[in-house]
């Protein structure tokens, strides 16, 4: 007779190895509706929301569509425009209105001009950090 012998314990199941995932960041003043970079399809939001930036004939330029850091670049130089087109108006809105608006009009005009150039330096900066992000520039958050 031969004598009992357990079978071996089953060997711990072994996880497979997943692959690691790196997390992706987007940094401060990143625009909401683009997806971090490196995120899956944040390149297709990136080029929406820069082609939303911009003057609504670049979509009809398939380049731009085609080529995103080129549309960045576009986009940066619009954006620029139009801060220098507010520093105009509003330079010149009490001087250039006076005479064709009461003055609570005229105010009413630097008031606008203001919030507009506040919008648009937060619009620069994040369209600055989607070019950057295109030209594979990557932000790495600090503790």
């Amino acid at each position: 007779m031969t004598p009992f012998i357990p079978p071996p314990p089953e060997s711990p199941r072994r996880l497979k190895a997943t692959p690691r995932v790196e997390r992706a960041f987007a940094p401060p003043g990143w625009p909401r509706e683009v997806r971090p970079p490196d995120a899956p399809g944040w390149e297709r939001t990136a080029t929406g929301w820069l082609l939303d930036q911009c003057p609504a004939d670049y979509r009809l330029y398939p380049g731009l569509r085609r080529h995103p850091v080129v549309l960045a670049r576009f986009a940066v130089l619009h954006v620029e425009a139009g801060q220098a087109a507010v520093r105009r108006g509003l330079s010149e809105a009490r001087g250039e209105l006076r005479e064709v608006a009461t003055p609570d009009e005229v105010e009413a005009a630097v008031e606008t001009f203001q919030r507009e150039e506040a919008r648009l330096v937060g619009v620069r900066r994040a369209v600055g950090l989607v070019e950057e992000a295109l030209r594979g520039g990557r932000y790495a958050p600090r503790l």
